[in-house]
């Protein structure tokens, strides 16, 4: 099991480490690596696994659920602990809702789980993505138009996928496999810029950060145990759902913040802390998910 660990983590971290190594020394463009991230290979890799006739994505709606009431549950379970605390909803709850289902997650469930898994983690990813342009916005601007959706290449991408895939459509091979190729490049490109962002940890707001840390995974896993249970979700499925419960909030959170100055500091601070926790998190569900549900 510790090996089992030690293979899906490692890679994780040394891309990540990598990322942070090469900016210590440099200052790459990360926005601009993320902005072409986003419009290009992430969209080409959505839609090339949506698309695939071989993953009968009927069989991921339950699944889609699952990942959408964490997302929405979460806020609610955690509205009373900012009341309490007498913490600003709009830069504490994002960061808790919205999670790195795409820098953290996408390439945790493949080496964890192998390339079968892929499907699940870019359907979880797909549904934090559009929650977060959606209910995560409206939080922060009411009077955000929802039709700015789609103008996102991700929405686009799913929109295309899911036509090729339920209307029954062959790709050509040789489209598939540039599509996968070029889609490919998302990943370990997420985990190096991950590291880069991760030279901008503020420490100023550690308390805040440290309490994020805690609550942003333990609101998941809390969610996810019914969850799984009620709506019947097993195998390589639940062992996705439990991993996108409990991870980190999503650097993008940041970005969002920055751009609608709602205390970006501070939400630095939660998502930075928040992905620094998850060394220790992630080995400890990894090993609850290769014991109980992996077997």
């Amino acid at each position: 099991m510790i090996g089992q660990i030690l293979a899906t983590l490692l890679p994780v971290f040394l891309i990540a480490g990598c990322g942070t190594l090469y900016g210590r020394f440099r200052t790459p463009d990360i926005r601009g690596l993320n902005t072409l991230n986003m419009e290009l290979f992430v969209p080409m890799l959505v839609f090339a696994v949506l698309s695939d006739r071989q993953a009968p994505l009927e069989e991921y709606a339950t699944l889609a659920l699952g990942a959408a009431l964490i997302v929405l549950g979460s806020g609610v379970l955690l509205w009373p602990v900012t009341r309490w605390l007498r913490l600003d909803p709009k830069t504490f709850l994002p960061p808790m809702m919205f999670n790195n289902s795409g820098n953290m997650g996408i390439p945790l469930i493949v080496l964890a789980f192998g390339e079968a898994a892929l499907p699940a983690a870019v359907v979880v990813f797909i549904v934090e993505m559009l929650l977060h342009f959606s209910v995560g916005l409206y939080m922060l601007s009411p009077h955000t138009p929802m039709w700015r959706l789609l103008r996102m290449p991700i929405v686009l991408a799913s929109i295309a996928g899911l036509v090729v895939n339920l209307g029954g459509i062959a790709l050509p091979v040789w489209l598939l496999e540039a599509l996968n190729m070029l889609g490919g490049v998302c990943i370990p490109l997420m985990l190096f810029a991950l590291g880069v962002r991760m030279l901008d940890i503020d420490f100023s707001d550690w308390k805040t950060g440290v309490l994020g840390a805690v609550l942003c995974p333990l609101s998941g896993l809390i969610l996810a145990a019914p969850l799984i249970w009620w709506l019947d979700i097993q195998g390589p499925r639940a062992a996705a759902l439990w991993v996108f419960a409990a991870l980190p909030p999503a650097v993008l959170n940041y970005l969002v913040a920055e751009q609608y100055r709602q205390e970006p500091h501070k939400v630095a601070s939660l998502v930075l802390i928040g992905n620094l926790g998850s060394l220790v998190v992630m080995p400890l569900v990894l090993a609850m998910i290769f014991v109980h549900v992996i077997g």
